[in-house]
C-alpha cells in the first residue's frame, strides 16, 4: 500500500463533515492538490451513495485520491450495506468515528484501500492500532463537530510515543503555518474542516456560510446534548434552536440519522473559525494555504514524480 499523503500536492485532507461534504467538495479538493472526505451517512439513501461514488470516479478517474468516513458505532445498521457501494468503488482511504475500526478492514484492505480511525485520545489510538488500521486521526481539542479534549502537542507526542505510522493531525488548524505546525509535531497530514464550510463547494445554505463568516472563535460551544458526543457547536445556531439543555442520553446512530431535525438546525465549526473572514472557492482556499505553508518553511510536493 502507498502513503496516501504522496498523492497530494499540500498535506491536508477536508474533514468529513455532517451535512456539510458531498461530491462536489470532494472533486474540487482532489483538484486542488489537496484530498477530499465525505461521510456516507451524508448520502440519504444507499442509491444516493452509489450515484455520488460514481460522480466522483467519472470526475477524477484513477489519478486522483477520495476518502469516505463511515460511522463504526454498534447502533449504526447501515454500514454494511455502505461498504457494498464502496466496493465496486475503491476509495483510496476509508476513515472510520464512533467505533471500532475492525468492522471494516478486511473489505477496505481486499480492494487496496488504507483504513484510518478517528481518535479522541492515545487510548483509543492504541486500541485502533492494536486492531490493524493504517493510520490515525488525533482528533484534538479545538476540531469542529464531534471533538477531543487533548492538546495537539501532547496528543501528538504521546502517539508518536508508540506509533511510527500515518498520523493525521486535526482541531482547530486555520492556515498554512498551522500545516507546517503539525508536520514539526509529526503529523503527516491535516484535517480542516470548518474553512471549508464557507466555500460555494460544500452542501451547506447560505445563511451557514455566512455564521461561519460571522462567528468569532469565543461563540463556539461544547456540547453533548446534540449527539450524544461532546461536539462543538456556533452558539448563534444553538441559542436560535432553543437546544441548550445538556442530555446525558448516551450516542445512537440507528435508523436516519440525516433527517435528525437537531443536526440540521444547529450547526458545528472548530476553533479556528475565527479565521474565516470570507466565503471563496476551494481553489482560492487552497492556493492561499499552499502560499502561507511555503512561507512558514513547508515544501510542496510533485504528486506526479512520486
Amino acid at each position: 500500500m502507498t502513503s496516501f499523503v504522496d498523492s497530494l500536492r499540500l498535506p491536508v485532507l477536508v474533514a468529513p463533515m455532517f451535512l456539510v461534504s458531498g461530491p462536489e467538495l470532494v472533486i474540487a479538493a482532489a483538484r486542488a492538490g489537496i484530498a477530499g472526505a465525505f461521510p456516507a451517512p451524508n448520502a440519504r439513501r444507499i442509491d444516493d451513495l452509489e450515484r455520488w461514488c460514481d460522480q466522483i470516479n467519472g470526475e477524477l478517474g484513477e489519478d486522483l485520491p477520495w476518502a469516505t468516513n463511515l460511522i463504526a458505532h454498534r447502533t449504526y445498521d447501515r454500514l454494511s450495506a455502505e461498504i457494498a457501494v464502496l466496493a465496486r468503488y475503491r476509495p483510496a482511504l476509508v476513515i472510520t468515528a464512533l467505533g471500532s475500526p475492525t468492522r471494516v478492514l478486511d473489505d477496505v484492505h481486499a480492494w487496496g484501500g488504507l483504513v484510518y480511525a478517528d481518535c479522541a485520545s492515545p487510548m483509543h489510538a492504541e486500541k485502533a492500532i492494536a486492531g490493524g488500521v493504517d493510520g490515525v486521526v488525533c482528533v484534538c481539542a479545538g476540531a469542529g463537530g464531534h471533538t477531543g479534549a487533548y492538546s495537539p502537542f501532547s496528543f501528538a507526542a504521546e502517539v508518536r510515543s508508540f506509533w511510527d505510522g500515518p498520523m493525521v493531525l486535526a482541531g482547530g488548524i486555520a492556515d498554512g503555518a498551522g500545516i507546517r505546525a503539525a508536520e514539526v509535531l509529526g503529523a503527516e497530514m491535516v484535517y480542516m474542516g470548518t474553512r471549508f464550510i464557507a466555500t460555494p463547494e460544500s452542501m451547506v445554505s447560505e445563511q451557514q456560510r455566512q455564521m461561519v463568516v460571522d462567528t468569532p472563535m469565543s461563540d463556539i460551544v461544547l456540547s453533548e446534548s446534540v449527539t450524544g458526543v461532546p461536539a462543538n457547536w456556533m452558539k448563534a445556531s444553538v441559542e436560535r434552536s432553543g437546544h441548550l439543555a445538556v442530555a446525558d442520553r448516551g450516542a445512537d446512530f440507528s435508523g436516519d440519522i440525516s433527517d435528525n431535525k437537531a443536526w440540521k438546525h444547529i450547526w458545528s465549526a472548530g476553533h479556528s473559525v475565527g479565521r474565516v473572514t470570507g466565503v471563496a472557492s476551494v481553489a482560492d482556499v487552497v492556493a492561499l494555504l499552499a502560499e502561507q505553508y511555503v512561507v512558514a518553511g513547508g515544501q510542496l510536493r510533485d504528486p506526479a514524480a512520486r
